[in-house]
């Protein structure tokens, strides 16, 4: 067995652990961290152990282990791409140190990611397994690192780009002097298939009925079911592409299906980009005009004098130019959905035509001498107030009672804080195929900043972030902060953190101090510091058009530290 060189310096790893002090959260390069008791992971395991059996508990212990390996491997080739490949492998290891899990030495390691050989030894020194296990069953006579061994499979795995798991092949808890795991690709383990159902979905669950107490001597355990896997945000119906399941979307999604076997004329509002061409296309596909056309109009892309035509149609030598006939997208839209997107924006001369089809099912193209009959079903869309429109005399006040049968008001993503995760991993995964890259999700700190945000362009504001995210990304590794806001990742209204050196101290990263000028120009007059405040509060909300998360960003602080100071300054 040759000598493996020494563990690579571990600074580059501590840098990347930032606490930060305002608002309670710990970073592992974009994901988030918790710094838990290991006497209460412990009380954890047990109650898993008494609940599931020790079967069900190892098997639910190790696929905890593999996400977590799985999620610090995306950091190894970003943080030492120009490394060789041992130093690059370190990272799991010593990121397993560093997180205070055990101690580990290196004793074998052959890999080869081009042909995908891996074989690995490792020594495990001051499990924190084994000392939680001991103190709770005492010796045993099976391994007990479940979550530890679960962490090398799925770091590993994730690495080499292929399945390899490891087997604890010696355990401190069973009496020997260190732990020890071995790891070879699943192929190469003659029981390669069993250990791959450890890791399946569903391995977790308990058998009915009562268990044979595990090698530890745990007492039998109750017979519990499975933990549920996500469920779909929307159900697998022609809602599409509509992901959600937040109060205010599910009430919008509601009024949408009882519309949907009706001919009722529906008329959508919301804010721009919030997603009403999709709701028009959904009430669509579930009403029974599903197999006929969808034609979409955006009245405010289309210039005054063409509106007229572009809907209802012309007649050849209607006016210069006019060489043929052409129907217009009422006609176009027979049997099917017409989608008029914007139409706060038809003149009042299309408004007058526009009422007449939805009266007398009849369209009169320009330059004809008589009309035709036309099926269509109406769904309109606009971001304006309707009944302002009317009162100020730019809109009809029959057509706007004509419309407003069955409003649907789709709400705003700051409405939806619940759907934007779901929404944004959707949108990950469709384009990442559209641009053929793999992305490996998102980074904690990056959601955050998503859930955070204040969304004022809605669902098409979040498309083209995501996209624009999915293109800067790295390949293989999770969109983090910096792709998706990058001034938010330069520092702009960040709190204050702190580093973890390679001392293991912890140095304070303040926001820039300051200006000498401004402060000169604060001091040289009376000056009243809750004032100040106040004020600095009041236009960052004002700036942030009321969205206190984005006025928290803005000032420094957290949105719960803001909305103190802010019934402060009105309970006074």
């Amino acid at each position: 067995m040759s000598m493996l060189p020494a563990l690579p310096a571990d600074a580059d790893l501590r840098r990347q652990v930032q606490f930060s002090s305002t608002d309670g959260r710990i970073w592992l390069a974009g994901q988030r961290m918790v710094l838990m008791h290991a006497a209460s992971l412990g009380i954890l395991r047990r109650e898993l152990i008494q609940t599931l059996g020790h079967a069900g508990a190892r098997r639910m212990l190790l696929r905890v282990g593999y996400a977590s390996g799985e999620r610090d491997a995306a950091l190894a080739h970003h943080l030492r791409a120009g490394a060789d490949d041992f130093a690059r492998f370190a990272v799991g290891p010593q990121l397993h140190m560093l997180e205070g899990a055990v101690q580990v030495t290196p004793e074998l390691l052959e890999l080869d990611a081009v042909s995908g050989h891996f074989h690995g030894i490792f020594r495990w020194d001051h499990s924190w397994e084994v000392e939680t296990h001991l103190r709770d069953f005492g010796a045993q006579r099976d391994p007990v690192c479940w979550t530890l061994l679960g962490y090398a499979s799925g770091y590993t795995s994730a690495f080499m780009g292929r399945q390899i798991f490891y087997k604890e092949v010696a355990c401190h808890a069973c009496g020997a002097a260190h732990c020890r795991i071995e790891g070879r690709p699943v192929g190469d383990w003659p029981d390669g298939a069993q250990l791959a159902t450890d890791y399946a979905p569903g391995a977790v669950s308990a058998p009915p009925g009562r268990e044979e107490a595990g090698a530890d001597g745990a007492a039998p355990h109750i017979s519990a079911p499975a933990p549920a896997e996500d469920q779909p945000a929307t159900s697998a119906d022609a809602l599409g592409q509509l992901i959600g399941r937040s109060a205010a979307f599910t009430v919008a999604t509601q009024l949408l299906r009882k519309a949907a076997g009706t001919q009722v004329t529906v008329l959508l509002g919301g804010e721009t980009g919030v997603g009403k061409e999709r709701f028009a296309r959904a009430l669509h596909a579930l009403s029974p005009r599903a197999a006929k056309p969808f034609v979409a109009v955006n009245c405010a892309a289309l210039p005054g004098e063409l509106i007229e035509s572009e809907l209802f149609g012309t007649e050849k030598g209607a006016y210069t130019g006019a060489d043929a006939a052409r129907p217009g997208r009422f006609e176009r839209a027979h049997g099917g959905t017409l989608f008029l997107d914007e139409l706060g924006e038809l003149s009042l001369p299309a408004q007058a035509k526009l009422l007449r089809v939805l009266q007398e099912g009849e369209v009169e193209r320009l330059g004809a001498t008589h009309t035709r009959q036309v099926d269509v079903r109406l769904v309109g869309a606009t971001h304006v107030d309707l009944a302002e429109a009317v009162r100020a005399g730019r809109f009809r006040q029959d057509l706007y009672y004509r419309l407003n049968v069955y409003p649907i008001r789709i709400p705003p993503l700051r409405e939806r804080l619940e759907d934007i995760e779901p929404f944004a991993r959707h949108l990950l995964e469709r384009f990442a195929r559209l641009h053929d890259k793999h992305v490996a999700g998102f980074t904690d700190r990056a959601l955050d900043a998503l859930r955070q945000h204040g969304w004022p362009g809605n669902v098409r504001e979040m498309e083209n972030l995501i996209e624009r995210g999915v293109i800067l990304a790295d390949i293989g590794q999770p969109l983090d902060l910096g792709q998706l806001f990058p001034e938010q990742a330069a520092g702009v209204g960040a709190a204050p953190t702190h580093t973890l050196q390679a001392s293991g101290r912890l140095r304070a990263e303040q926001p820039p101090a300051l200006g000498a000028a401004l402060v000169g120009q604060l001091l040289a007059q009376p000056l009243d510091l809750q004032r100040l405040e106040t004020q600095l509060i009041e236009e960052a909300v004002a700036r942030s058009q009321g969205n206190l998360a984005a006025a928290a960003r803005l000032l420094g602080l957290t949105r719960p530290q803001l909305s103190y100071r802010l019934n402060k300054i009105r309970s006074d």
